[in-house]
């Protein structure tokens, strides 16, 4: 089992910026493909962004925006999102995937006035 908790989500005005926080506990951190969706009011969720051994990979809608990156020391995942617009605004999940299994955290919101 692993277990995630978001954090660092809030209201910001547009072209500001967020990083969001993924704490993880339980199993072994490094081993997981870890990953940030979104979920925005009346919409599915959606892939945001995703880090490998090689890198992150990101949406186009959140490329040259959002980072992502991950410290193994501390078993936490980062989303640095700057330059932020409206249709940024969701609930921010994080996934740690590994051997077929999905593992969800309970999101943080983020919300970006105009």
């Amino acid at each position: 089992q692993v277990q995630l908790v978001e954090s660092g989500g809030g209201l910001v005005q547009a072209g500001g910026s967020l990083r969001l926080s993924c704490a993880a506990s339980g199993r072994t951190f490094s081993r997981f493909s870890l990953a940030w969706f979104r979920q925005a009011p009346g919409k599915e969720r959606e892939f945001v962004a995703r880090i490998s051994g090689i890198g992150g990979s990101y949406a186009d809608s959140v490329k040259g925006r959002f980072t992502i990156s991950r410290d193994n020391t501390k078993n936490t995942l980062y989303l640095q999102m700057n330059s932020l617009k409206p249709e940024d605004t969701a609930v921010y999940y994080c996934n740690a995937a590994r051997d077929g299994m999905d593992y969800w955290g309970k999101g943080t919101l983020v919300t970006v006035s105009p």
